[in-house]
């Protein structure tokens, strides 16, 4: 049976899978991504992984892989198959798509960022199939965003479209990796409201999913922080919405799994702040954590389509 290796690599962990024509998956595994080991370390588990999923398809369905797909977190210059840089892995520069095609035989190898990854397996297979214009959204440790363009994602020029979560939407506020402040990432993404939900409850383990639960049992302090957060991602979301007027607004991520928790207040905030822009439908995500792993499968494939025979 055809079928491509698909592989999203996190920086904790590993998801794969091999993945029929049809997007069917015919076998999935997962794997500790051990960045504690270094970057280096990190690259060869990635490539033993892979080999090891090349052999598990040949075993079973007599044939080995037609493709890779691969998703990365950090920069990712997708054109050349490099891993430009990643911070929680460490690396710079790794010529993935060559050290990934060598080890598994020659066949064609797919580099794709993560983020925009799973954005493409929701655009096409997940919450905004039948979209032609749809932005996605995931609100983890940070924020990112996949812009959804008639099939595809859009990358940009450079490789750093989509970035919603260095959008500054409160002037002079918390200092931000990137070097500004009031970032939409340090006032809305998960780890933002599970530090303010720490500081608030006095709490140092709470997080932002014990927030949640807080808000829905009425307490007035974790409903301060819940609605801060909200209000905040939804300034964030109308300039998104101003620029790219999307049909389809998907939010993903740890957040998202509050449910109407977070939706009913953001539908709310986004309704109010919106003047003469077309609200979009804002829906959960619908394939969770497998996004970029079957987003990994769909680059797969789409190179195999994209080949020019001999």
């Amino acid at each position: 049976m055809k079928h491509v290796i698909a592989l999203d690599v996190g920086g904790t962990g590993m998801k794969a899978a091999l993945v029929a024509e049809d997007g069917t998956l015919l076998h999935e595994a997962r794997r500790a991504t051990g960045r504690d080991r270094g970057p280096d370390a990190v690259v060869e588990t990635i490539q033993d992984f892979a080999a090891e999923l090349l052999d598990t398809g040949r075993d079973r369905f007599g044939r080995p892989a037609s493709a890779a797909g691969v998703a990365v977190p950090g920069i990712v210059d997708s054109e050349h198959g490099i891993a430009v840089y990643a911070a929680n892995l460490g690396w710079r520069d790794v010529p993935m798509r060559t050290l990934l095609s060598r080890r598994l035989g020659g066949i064609p190898v797919a580099l794709g960022h993560d983020v925009r990854t799973g954005g493409l397996a929701e655009g096409r297979i997940g919450a905004g199939r039948g979209a032609d214009r749809f932005l996605f959204v995931p609100l983890g440790t940070g924020i990112a965003g996949a812009i959804g363009i008639a099939g595809r994602i859009e990358a940009g020029a450079h490789g750093y479209a989509g970035e919603i979560g260095h959008i500054v939407v409160r002037p002079g506020g918390p200092a931000c990796g990137c070097g500004q402040h009031g970032c939409l990432e340090t006032l809305a993404s998960a780890a933002a409201v599970s530090r303010a939900w720490a500081a608030a409850s006095g709490d140092p383990e709470a997080d932002a999913a014990d927030c949640a639960k807080t808000v829905e049992s009425g307490d007035a302090r974790a409903r301060e922080v819940w609605l801060a957060a909200v209000g905040a991602l939804a300034d964030g979301l109308v300039t998104a919405i101003t620029l790219l007027d999307p049909r389809t607004l998907i939010i993903g991520g740890g957040l998202a799994e509050a449910g109407e928790t977070l939706f009913t207040p953001l539908r709310t905030a986004v309704e109010e702040r919106v003047t003469f822009q077309r609200l979009p439908h804002i829906v959960p995500a619908a394939l969770g954590d497998t996004a970029g792993c079957l987003g990994a499968g769909l680059l797969a494939w789409d190179l195999l389509a994209t080949e020019v025979p001999a």
